[in-house]
């Protein structure tokens, strides 16, 4: 069925976490599959993740950040002219679905139709309401009114595409792909030689949106746990300096260990997981902790719910304090109760879908729309 389509543009914003390693993935196995692929999006972007480094890969510079800006003017015109000649044109994320709907809006151009337009949301809009919620519900009505398909990742953002009047929502097959150069040795700095301290891990950016603040007050009321756990926070971002303010003044033993490419290793010796996030789309790092078997803490927010079931995690309101520090207390106390998680982790591990059964969806779902 695919064969019609030739020429495939992927279009992304800022990124450096889950939803650039799926764009890339997909950009690699559409070009291994003899396709002209083209990515287009800013050069930080193609600075993290090296889609100009893959065979096959064309690689456009578009600058555009996280929100609306003035330039983004600039932006439009260099995305127009991009997209001239693909058969079908794959936007990540609503901000930059947002800007390849009107970069496409005044096709046909020299004759030829407008491509086809698919947009895969990949997040929930952020809590709070507020401005950045008032611009996400513009930009989810740019793209429920101008493309072809809506791809999501939860079924939460399905329900908010519906309602929107996106003309047809489906589910995203995002596959949990590791970041490129992924270790998977041991970690070699953790744990210490004679170091018994259960890992209580995090991972994640250093964001609003990843809860940290909320782990960091559930973490201070562990202290008198014997012994008392390490909590290790994985990742960077704007919150590095108030995150690790916050632990200091709670006394917290936390370990901020910046970016890491060995999360499947930190995982492996983690007696848990958390994920604390205040809101989701499909976050591949928990798929990674399904697919190492360790018990899970988490949010029930956004698509979380969606791959752990209730039977894989522990699943807490958004936020609170004292659930998630009591679901992780239980955790360490009870071997049997983590015995259940890890199993039961493991087994929806094994049936994530993988990297080619996300490419093979998604052409199946461009050969669709050209028809």
């Amino acid at each position: 069925m695919s064969e019609r389509v030739r020429r495939i543009a992927f279009v992304v914003g800022t990124t450096s976490g889950g939803t650039g390693t799926h764009v890339r993935m997909l950009a690699a196995g559409c070009a291994a599959r003899g396709m002209a692929v083209t990515a287009l999006g800013p050069s930080a972007t193609d600075s993290k993740l090296g889609f100009a480094s893959l065979p096959g890969v064309r690689f456009i510079a578009v600058e555009f950040g996280d929100r609306p800006r003035p330039r983004d003017a600039r932006a439009l015109l260099r995305l127009r002219r991009g997209l001239r000649t693909p058969d079908v044109v794959h936007a990540h994320g609503l901000r930059a679905g947002a800007l390849t709907v009107l970069a496409l809006g005044r096709y046909p151009v020299r004759g030829r139709r407008r491509p086809r337009l698919v947009v895969t949301a990949h997040n929930a809009p952020p809590a709070g309401g507020g401005a950045p919620a008032r611009i996400y519900g513009l930009l989810e009505h740019l793209v429920a009114h101008g493309a072809d398909v809506v791809l999501c990742v939860s079924s939460d953002l399905e329900a908010r595409m519906r309602a929107a009047g996106a003309h047809q929502v489906g589910r995203a097959v995002v596959p949990p792909t590791a970041p490129r150069g992924l270790k998977s040795a041991a970690p070699a700095d953790w744990p210490a030689a004679g170091d018994a301290r259960p890992m209580v891990l995090a991972v994640g950016r250093l964001a609003a949106q990843k809860g940290f603040g909320t782990l960091l007050e559930a973490a201070a009321s562990w202290r008198d746990l014997d012994p008392e756990p390490l909590l290790v926070i994985a990742g960077d971002g704007p919150l590095s300096a108030e995150l690790r303010a916050e632990a200091a003044g709670l006394a917290v033993p936390a370990q901020f260990t910046g970016h890491r490419e060995d999360v499947p290793a930190l995982l492996a010796a983690a007696a848990v997981f958390v994920l604390p996030s205040i809101w989701e789309g499909q976050p591949l790092v928990l798929q990674e902790a399904l697919r190492a078997g360790v018990p899970i803490v988490a949010s029930r927010v956004g698509g979380i719910p969606d791959l752990t079931g209730d039977d894989a995690a522990l699943l807490v309101p958004p936020g609170d304090v004292t659930r998630l520090a009591a679901a992780v207390r239980s955790l360490l106390a009870d071997p049997a109760l983590a015995a259940r998680l890890r199993a039961a982790a493991r087994d929806r591990g094994t049936r994530l879908p993988s990297e080619a059964d996300a490419v093979a969806a998604a052409l199946a779902c461009y050969a669709e729309i050209l028809r």
